[in-house]
């Protein structure tokens, strides 16, 4: 089975009727419906956690996943991130 994955998908950003260009952009966009953020950081903190809620808040997506590379079993750095819309 085959999925449609975008990379580096630029997030648009309205505010007060004016779209800004201010460089988010979203690691991976699954089918169109989940966000995937890669990292490879020390441990997944509140920021990334933030970051991913905004891209889903943004682009009004309901499910995002942080990927942490830096983990020495890479499910051990799977975070899932759910925007209640």
């Amino acid at each position: 089975m085959d999925l449609f994955v975008q990379k580096q998908v630029p997030v648009q950003t309205v505010y007060k009727g004016q779209s800004l260009d201010i460089g988010f952009r979203i690691d991976l966009l699954v089918e169109d419906k989940v966000v995937i953020e890669l990292k490879a950081v020390e441990h997944i903190s509140n920021i990334h956690l933030a970051q991913t809620l905004t891209y889903l808040k943004i682009c009004k997506k309901k499910l995002g996943l942080i990927l942490n590379f830096n983990v020495k079993y890479l499910k051990s750095g799977i975070k899932r991130v759910v925007n209640g819309l």
